[in-house]
């Protein structure tokens, strides 16, 4: 299997190539078939740890789309505007 990408090192080659939509999209159609209370142990244990990795991509995606404002936000005209700052649980 050929090495990830530094930025994604917790998610599959498959999934590192997702949009945070349709990631997110995904994550959501795992919750829902979670909370039916009709998904096998086993499965539901699969499907927590995909959703994991799927929180941990979209969590990344929008980091790097924070970065990325703060950086267009600072180079905009040499003006400088005050940092985001987004509440985040770790």
């Amino acid at each position: 299997m050929p090495a990830l990408p530094r930025i994604f090192p917790h998610v599959e080659a498959k999934d590192a190539k997702l949009s945070f939509e349709t990631a997110l999209a995904k994550l959501e159609s795992i919750v829902e078939s979670m909370e039916s209370g009709e998904v096998p142990l086993a499965e539901l244990l699969a499907k927590f740890e995909e959703g994991n990795k799927l929180l941990k991509l979209c969590e990344t995606r929008l980091k790097d789309a924070e970065l990325k404002i703060e950086q267009l936000k600072k180079s905009k005209d040499g003006v400088t505007f005050a940092k985001f700052e987004a509440s985040r649980e770790s």
